[in-house]
C-alpha cells in the first residue's frame, strides 16, 4: 500500500534494519528518525521480494541455510549470531547435495547440484550473515547466491567468510542477477526474512518501491 512503515528493530536478527541504515536496539533513536521521516521525507522508496503472496525485504533461504534456520527458530538460547551458528554446526551432520531446477527471468531452466540457493532483496540474514553482499534494496533485482556441493570441511572453512561477504569469491560459490527466479527441489522448505514460506517448487520476484520505509537514509547518505 502507500501507507509509509517505521520499524523499531530490537529483534533477534535486524538484517532488515542493518540493510536499510535503521538504528537497531535503539528504540528511542528509531523513533525519532521515524518522526523526522514523517515530518520531512515521507520516507524512502525500497524494493521488497514477493512469493505467492508473502513479501519480504532481506533474503529467501532454501537448502542447508534453510534447514539451519528451521532449526535455529527451535531454539530457545542463545539469542541472535551465535543461535545461528550453533545450528549450522548441527545441521552439518545431516549435510548432503540438493538437486535443484532454477530458472531465471523466466529464461530455461537449469537443473544441477548444491548445497543451498539464497535469493537476496537485501545482503544478509540470520544476524548479519552477508550471503548476497552485493545485493541492493532499491536496484529492482535480486541477488542470487548459489553455494555448490562441497565437504563438511570446505563449508566449515568458507563459512567466516560470509559474515566479510568474501565467500562469494570463492570456486565453490556463484552469483546471478534477475528480476525473477524459480526454484523446485524435492522436501525441502523455503525460509524468508527467518520466517517458514513453505515448500518449493516457488517463483519470487524483485517488486520495485514496493514499500516506503520511514526513518532509512537515502542512498547517498554519508558519503
Amino acid at each position: 500500500t502507500g501507507t509509509p512503515l517505521g520499524v523499531i528493530a530490537v529483534g533477534g536478527g535486524n538484517d532488515f534494519a542493518r540493510a536499510a541504515g535503521l538504528p537497531v536496539h535503539d528504540p528511542a533513536a528509531a523513533a525519532r528518525a521515524i518522526a523526522v521521516s514523517l515530518k520531512g521525507d515521507g520516507g524512502r522508496e525500497l524494493d521488497l521480494g514477493r512469493a505467492g503472496e508473502v513479501w519480504f525485504g532481506t533474503v529467501l533461504a532454501s537448502g542447508f541455510d534453510s534447514r539451519v534456520n528451521e532449526r535455529g527458530n527451535r531454539m530457545r538460547r542463545p539469542g541472535g549470531r551465535l543461535r545461528y551458528d550453533l545450528a549450522m554446526l548441527a545441521e552439518l551432520a545431516a549435510l548432503r547435495p540438493i538437486r535443484y531446477r532454477m530458472r531465471l527471468d523466466g529464461g530455461p531452466e537449469r537443473e544441477f547440484e548444491a548445497t543451498l540457493i539464497a535469493v537476496g532483496n537485501a545482503e544478509s540474514y540470520g544476524g548479519g550473515m552477508r550471503i548476497c553482499a552485493d545485493a541492493a534494496l532499491d536496484d529492482g533485482l535480486f541477488d542470487i547466491t548459489v553455494v555448490g556441493p562441497c565437504s563438511r570441511t570446505t563449508l566449515l572453512t568458507v563459512f567466516p567468510r560470509v559474515y566479510r561477504g568474501t565467500h562469494l569469491g570463492h570456486r565453490a560459490v556463484t552469483t546471478h542477477r534477475a528480476a525473477s527466479v524459480s526454484l523446485a527441489a524435492e522436501g525441502l522448505t523455503a525460509y524468508a526474512d527467518g520466517e517458514r514460506l513453505g515448500p518449493l517448487p516457488l517463483t519470487a520476484r524483485a517488486v520495485p518501491g514496493a514499500l516506503r520505509l520511514l526513518g532509512a537514509p537515502g542512498p547517498d547518505a554519508g558519503r
